[in-house]
């Protein structure tokens, strides 16, 4: 029989989490037979994940209609429902979770708070009490407010996924948040061995963005290969930040490396390969959360390899060209980030106005009766 080529990438070190979360996958049988078939490590989900599971099933109606009695507010009916999502799917990643540093589920702060630290500080400690679940995690955005409350939501020891990363100055904020909270929390007296964070980078948004720039400048070549380089610096950030002295004093106390996970890792663009932003950066120490169709290609012709630490002088020289060329990187993980907000919330008002619907229609049946 064939070896599982998703699972083959354990063996290089990496760990590949579902970037889906809907109540059919887990409640059918079909989550439980990915995470025995597959090697599935975890699960990622994001507001734009839930308006497509909530507006595309009948899954929920039963639970809205149940809620909906309780409360007037649809953003808490949602928070309910989703709550049920992922305590469910945490359940089936216990086994996983008591092996290693993995079996993480991930449940994101309102997109809305994105500018706002002291409410996403606020939601984040409330959703991690509601969860119950040690491994759960709770996503926060990379934004400059995100930053302090990466730091609170550490110190307080909960577990955190930082979300919407695109440049490499800003990953270099996110590590001292996180670092700065465990100092905090121990520095408190509190012990920090059971906390696990990772640091979401998102990918091929970057190549989406940069591509069509590098056309109009006369550079085809570099097409599709930033994200992937930005990658690739990243990664050799980890591991300096994560090998200095600084960490290896928490390391005594039990502390973990807060992993890089690679995120958007489908590829866009019909003209790639539909496994590149898995391929090319298969590396240890590291996550990869796959949307299904992507995990389903690669199962079909993957070619498990480590590369993520092939060719990182080329990574360099390909930033180094897209400088010298006129196109600000800084500027590029900017706007992406300031989009990407905007792209969060638009799913997420939508999937409230489903909430909505759903409940006006069952109020007409009952009406009818």
């Amino acid at each position: 029989m064939e070896t599982n080529k998703i699972k083959q990438i354990q063996e290089f070190g990496q760990s590949i989490w579902l970037d889906l979360l809907d109540r059919g996958l887990i409640r059918s049988g079909r989550l439980k037979k990915m995470i025995e078939e597959d090697g599935l490590r975890g699960m990622t989900s994001n507001p734009a994940i839930f308006e497509k599971a909530i507006s595309g099933s009948a899954d929920y109606d039963e639970q809205i209609r149940e809620l909906a009695e309780k409360y007037q507010n649809n953003e808490a009916i949602f928070y309910e429902l989703a709550i049920t999502d992922i305590r469910e799917a945490a359940d089936l990643f216990e086994p996983v979770f008591r092996t290693g540093h993995d079996g993480f589920v991930s449940l994101e702060v309102s997109p809305h708070l994105a500018r706002d630290t002291s409410r996403t500080i606020r939601q984040a400690t409330e959703l991690w009490r509601k969860t119950d679940r040690k491994n759960v995690m709770i996503k926060i955005p990379a934004t400059a407010e995100g930053l302090p409350a990466i730091r609170r939501a550490i110190c307080e020891g909960i577990n955190i996924n930082i979300t919407l990363l695109f440049g490499l100055d800003r990953y270099e904020a996110v590590t001292d948040a996180y670092l700065s909270g465990l100092e905090d929390r121990l520095a408190d007296g509190q012990p920090i061995d059971q906390i696990a964070s990772v640091a979401s980078f998102f990918l091929s948004r970057i190549d989406v963005l940069v591509d069509p720039m590098l056309e109009k400048k006369g550079y085809p070549e570099l097409r599709g290969e930033i994200a992937i380089a930005c990658a690739k610096q990243a990664y050799q950030i980890y591991k300096r930040v994560f090998g200095s002295d600084r960490f290896k004093k928490l390391q005594e106390n039990g502390a973990h490396p807060q992993r890089v996970l690679w995120a958007s890792t489908g590829a866009k663009d019909p003209s790639f390969a539909d496994t590149k932003y898995i391929e090319a950066l298969i590396g240890p120490e590291t996550v990869n959360t796959v949307p299904l169709e992507t995990l389903d290609a690669y199962r079909d012709h993957g070619q498990p390899e480590s590369r993520l630490e092939q060719g990182t002088d080329e990574a360099v020289q390909a930033l180094a060209r897209l400088k010298k060329i006129g196109i600000n990187i800084d500027e590029v993980t900017a706007q992406l980030e300031t989009e990407a907000i905007e792209k969060f919330n638009k799913p997420y008002d939508q999937l409230l106005q489903a909430i909505e619907e759903k409940k006006a229609r069952s109020r007409a049946r009952s009406y009818a009766l």
